[in-house]
């Protein structure tokens, strides 16, 4: 009876040593967790918003070398469609210009716009992205 006794006292003081262990651990990895979350939306984000911008600007050069439509137009449809699916300030800095690769000369529209940022994290900068389309000859 006595060792019965014995066992009791020493796994009640084992059990008191580790009181409180989970909330700290909760606390630790719940933090980690949460700054592992927000790293990986503003990665999707600056994803999202760089294949948008890289689509318009190939929009609009497709759009600029039409038969009718002039490099100048390719400028106002990438700033319509970056418009249209991200804010103003998204579009407000795109250059067009004419280059020749392997022989063809194509029609190139540059979209410079800001990383977005969420909160005070994250990157700060800008990012360029291209856009190409072979001109008629």
């Amino acid at each position: 009876m006595r060792s019965r006794t014995l066992h009791t006292a020493a796994g009640t003081g084992g059990e008191d040593h580790e009181r409180g262990a989970a909330v700290v651990d909760f606390a630790l990895i719940g933090g980690l967790l949460t700054v592992i979350f927000l790293a990986i939306v503003q990665l999707t984000l600056v994803l999202h918003v760089r294949n948008t911008l890289i689509d318009a600007a190939s929009s609009g050069a497709r759009y600029g070398t039409l038969a009718d439509r002039s490099p100048q137009d390719a400028v106002g449809r990438t700033e319509e469609l970056i418009r249209g699916s991200l804010a103003d300030s998204y579009g407000s800095d795109i250059t067009i210009g004419e280059s020749t690769v392997d022989g063809v000369r194509i029609l190139e529209v540059v979209v410079r716009a800001p990383l977005p940022v969420l909160g005070l994290i994250g990157p700060a900068g800008v990012m360029e992205v291209h856009g190409h389309a072979a001109l008629p000859s």
